[in-house]
């Protein structure tokens, strides 16, 4: 990643999130909070590209579903939860190099699942739609 595009995202309140596993792999993914509303950042890296040159659509369907679940989480204030479908909706082209914006909102909310839309964008492109429901986990 670049350390402009970096500095941008620091510079208009941006945080990197902690990550583990397969989505360090993926991130650095930022954070922030706008008027009470979740707002997730990925800069499309070099690693991100298909054979195309582009950005790799199970990129996007990982940023979706990672910012998607984390709406939830901080929603339901239930540490466990589970993806059980997520639906992705491939619209443009996202480019190596371009920070990818997802701003998910919760559509509904029941005792055991939650449902979250949001739009991956590109400055005012809208690149993918994605739809996911999410289980809430008893405990361990």
């Amino acid at each position: 990643m670049s350390d402009r595009a970096a500095e941008k995202l620091k510079a208009s309140g941006w945080t990197i999130v902690e990550t583990t596993g397969f989505i360090h792999l993926v991130g650095p993914l930022w954070q922030r909070v706008v008027n009470g509303e979740h707002e997730y950042a990925l800069v499309a890296q070099d690693k991100h590209h298909n054979r195309r040159g582009l950005v790799q659509g199970g990129v996007l369907m990982t940023f979706a579903d990672r910012s998607c679940g984390m709406t939830a989480r901080f929603v339901s204030g239930r540490p466990m939860l589970a993806t059980v479908q997520m639906d992705t909706h491939f619209v443009e082209a996202g480019k190596i190099g371009e920070v990818l914006i997802s701003k998910p909102r919760v559509v509904r909310s029941t005792r055991s699942l939650i449902f979250v839309s949001t739009e991956l964008t590109v400055e005012k492109r809208c690149i993918a739609m994605a739809n996911g429901v999410f289980k809430i986990l008893k405990s361990e």
